[in-house]
């Protein structure tokens, strides 16, 4: 089965993304690779607080932290001062809250606060006080113990699991996803290496986590990373999915596993999770090559057919593949979105590890999402997010996607069939977190095109840009998904920053055990 993506769980209430065991992997094995915090000798060294850099030739440096500064006001209002765990939402006036957090929202508030802090938004004690509430809060909530995770859904206000959804009353079966546990770890990361008074911590959390679990090596492509697992059956659930259960190694009582998912794809965020696991020890190398690239050019049920070549790492046979659109081979996602192909590269400096594989797909992928969106819409960026009228929806560029069903860049879904006329696109919904992402590749045509964003609709509040824009009808999403405003600073924090984010993610033995990995890879896209 095809992987589902996982981006803003917290909304869709993607709990149905299901999970299974790395029933090989020992639960046990040593975190050799990150055992310390990378580059220290023992945690409680890490980086000082970093500094400001110039703003990008094309870019104007006042209007960058305009934007910084409100996207963070928005973060400090989904904050309940007691808790330090952020909400999932909050309206576009920033009165009103959610309700219910992730794992993934609390992540995003920890590194958006070391960005606050290196570009002199807040104090270096304001940012301590901050991450210590939030850390000490996390130290107390009921997790999954064996393998050091939390759960997909928590009341903000005190920390304690939601059993019921707040907006429905629907059951809720508690889920440790893959990829919610894994941008909390980055984050954690970036704190122990960030933060001296918080490093012993937010290491003693991080240490704990088994990314093993999520990896299946007996699958036909071993190691690809399932969606999680649930703590009991989810027969409660009003569509259970089907489960399996297996013992979690070790840990002495069965979890249940979603029987037919894995993330497959090599453009999503998931790789996250594989690079976790490998810088940590835990799965080993080759993981990161048995998720497709393309698939393979015998397979002729997709919509658009690949072209590359087959080529050999550690071991593993993988198909480069790519697909050609608007002039640039670029290596696709399963829906085409930005977060898939620029989230991980906002910790992860991978164009410059891997010049000949992330290096040519990042600036290939901004560039297909700027020439569609600039010739259909006159705005482009492209990535799932609220809807205008009300909701969540999938935004992508559906050629820049593997899912057959499409992630598409308009409200009528528009699809396009590969060997066709372009097609006529109705009502484009551009997401502005996008752009942002896209800042890190190509900062003064991502910056002119929010600018335009801004000064041609209703777009932007006292939070920053409001999540999604309609350009057709003009009606926008007055609300901020907390997920999408850390993505925004995590990216400002690596254009003003000079890579911050990616700095303290990747100090010492990370860049040693995972850089290796991705520089042998070649892609089948076009430089």
């Amino acid at each position: 089965m095809h992987p589902l993506d996982a981006r803003h769980t917290s909304l869709s209430r993607r709990t149905m993304l299901a999970g299974g065991l790395a029933g090989g992997v020992a639960l046990g094995m040593p975190s050799a690779a990150l055992a310390t915090p990378p580059g220290h000798a023992r945690p409680g060294r890490p980086g000082r607080p970093g500094r400001p850099g110039p703003a990008p030739e094309g870019t104007d440096a006042a209007t960058l932290r305009r934007w910084t500064r409100d996207t963070w006001a928005s973060m400090v209002a989904m904050t309940p001062q007691d808790t330090g765990l952020v909400s999932d939402n909050i309206t576009g006036d920033l009165s009103t809250p959610g309700v219910y957090t992730s794992p993934t929202n609390i992540g995003g508030y920890l590194w958006s606060a070391i960005v606050a802090r290196d570009l002199g938004l807040i104090t270096p004690g304001e940012a301590t006080r901050r991450i210590r509430r939030t850390l000490r809060t996390l130290q107390g909530m009921e997790h999954h113990e064996p393998s050091g995770m939390y759960f997909n859904w928590y009341d903000p206000r005190d920390g304690s699991v939601i059993y019921d959804w707040p907006e429905s009353g629907d059951p809720v079966v508690p889920f440790v996803s893959s990829i919610d546990a894994s941008w909390l770890g980055a984050a954690l990361l970036v704190v122990r290496n960030a933060d001296r008074p918080n490093a012993r911590l937010a290491g003693r959390l991080f240490d704990r986590m088994r990314f093993d679990v999520f990896a299946d090596p007996t699958f036909d492509k071993p190691y690809l990373n399932y969606g999680g697992f649930y703590l009991e059956e989810p027969t409660r659930l009003l569509s259970p999915p089907r489960t399996e259960a297996r013992d979690l190694i070790d840990a002495g009582t069965p979890v249940w596993y979603t029987a037919d998912h894995h993330y497959d794809t090599i453009v999503s965020e998931t790789r996250i999770t594989t690079y976790l696991g490998i810088m940590k020890g835990q799965v080993p190398p080759e993981a990161y090559f048995q998720a497709w690239r393309t698939f393979p050019p015998e397979w002729t049920w997709p919509e658009m057919p690949p072209v590359g070549q087959w080529r050999t790492y550690l071991g593993v046979d993988v198909f480069e593949g790519a697909h050609d659109y608007l002039g640039h081979r670029t290596v696709p996602g399963w829906g085409g979105s930005m977060f898939e192909e620029l989230m991980p590269n906002v910790f992860v400096p991978e164009e410059s590890w891997a010049p000949d594989s992330w290096g040519r797909n990042h600036p290939n992928h901004v560039a297909v999402q700027a020439a569609h969106g600039l010739a259909e819409y006159g705005y482009w960026g492209f990535s799932p997010a609220s809807h205008p009228a009300g909701g969540y929806a999938e935004w992508g560029v559906d050629a820049l996607g593997l899912n057959p069903e499409g992630y598409f860049s308009d409200v009528e879904r528009t699809d396009r069939v590969h060997g066709q006329p372009e097609p006529d696109y109705g009502q484009g919904v551009v997401t502005p977190h996008a752009a942002f992402l896209a800042m890190m590749h190509a900062p003064a045509q991502s910056y002119d095109n929010l600018v335009a964003i801004e000064a041609d609709f209703d777009s932007y509040g006292p939070g920053g840009f409001y999540d999604a824009v309609n350009t057709s009808s003009g009606q926008v999403a007055t609300r901020y998904l907390s997920l999408d405003q850390a993505m925004i600073l995590g990216a400002l924090g690596n254009v003003l920053g000079g890579g911050l984010l990616q700095r303290y993610f990747t100090t010492g033995a990370a860049e040693r055990v995972l850089r290796p990995v991705l520089a042998m890879e070649e892609f089948g896209a076009s430089a």
